[in-house]
């Protein structure tokens, strides 16, 4: 059984990474009539939609009894409030990243993104170091080094790639490779100040989430009225929205619920080969159906070297000698 759960929840890693990244991407490049769905807002209801499948499962955890559901969440969120806003960095930082991931989609295509995005890997490692102080070994430091000339080989630029994005220029390209750099390094500090606090206690990773989606959703709707306040008023709260945006919104909203679940039933080693698989099917069907990317030999170097790293980071060697057995 939790063998099946393993492969079930890697199976659903990869369906919403790559689905998320593709339809993400689509809906932000989609030439329709009419003005386009606010990405701010978009980030505030998958908050919601996040908070509400938290809530659930926290009822489904207490066999399903409203009394006490009401009662774990009013003894574990409001009865703790200092526990409560020590959520309100992580989820300040989460925010930011989800409105920067669709800033970076705007500006670039499915597979570069994806590539380029594991640098979340060498920052999430620097913060572990740092703020954990984790000690990595001999292949993980190797892994980070290529992984960053996997990174700058995907990065580098080509003629090909130009005639393939004729509709960006430069500049969109250099605002999207911004863009995911600092979704990249707010990615690591938020996930390792998350985990940090996740040791410090021992409040469920649901009710975390309902904390998290807490700040998130008042963080969000912050961002709505600073940024996109002129069109609000212009076309409402739900401008542009069809069905690919909801589909976007329900994909975002179950990403982190189930990272939860890898982390609880994967390994690191089964978690590479489902964001490897997810970084392949992104390239084919970026290239295939989208025809927003052409693949070039530099392209694939650097991404067989991002693939190769991602594995050899969680490559765990068995220790020498047979072990004693307890």
């Amino acid at each position: 059984m939790s063998a099946n759960l393993k492969y079930l929840s890697l199976g659903i890693l990869v369906f919403q990474t790559t689905s998320l990244v593709l339809t993400m991407r689509y809906s932000r490049t989609l030439k329709e009539e009419g003005p386009r769905y606010l990405s701010s807002t978009a980030v505030v209801i998958a908050e919601l939609l996040k908070i509400l499948a938290c809530v659930l499962l926290v009822y489904k955890d207490n066999q399903c009894n409203l009394q006490t559901l009401n009662r774990v969440l009013h003894d574990e969120i409001l009865n703790k409030p200092m526990e409560t806003l020590k959520l309100a960095i992580p989820s300040g930082i989460y925010t930011l990243q989800n409105n920067l991931l669709y800033v970076a989609l705007s500006n670039l295509d499915a597979a570069t993104y994806q590539v380029t995005y594991q640098l979340k890997i060498l920052t999430t490692a620097l913060f572990s170091v740092s703020m954990l102080s984790k000690k990595l070994g001999v292949y993980q430091w190797l892994s980070l080094v290529i992984l960053m000339t996997g990174v700058a080989f995907v990065q580098w630029p080509s003629d090909s790639q130009g005639t393939a994005a004729k509709e960006h220029s430069a500049g969109s390209q250099f605002v999207g490779l911004i863009a995911v750099l600092i979704a990249c390094f707010s990615s690591g500090f938020a996930g390792v100040y998350f985990e940090k606090i996740l040791k410090e206690t021992k409040q469920s990773v649901w009710i975390r989430n309902i904390q998290l989606g807490f700040f998130g959703s008042i963080f969000g709707l912050m961002g709505v009225y600073i940024y996109d306040g002129e069109q609000l008023s212009k076309n409402g709260f739900f401008q542009g929205y069809n069905k690919l945006t909801w589909i976007v919104v329900v994909l975002q909203a179950l990403g982190g619920l189930v990272i939860a679940a890898v982390i609880k039933y994967a390994d690191n080693i089964l978690k590479g080969f489902a964001t490897s698989l997810s970084i392949i099917l992104s390239t084919l069907i970026s290239y295939f159906w989208l025809q927003d990317f052409v693949p070039t030999s530099v392209f694939f170097f650097g991404a067989v070297l991002v693939i190769a790293a991602t594995f050899l980071y969680g490559y765990d060697p068995k220790p020498a000698g047979n072990p004693i057995k307890a």
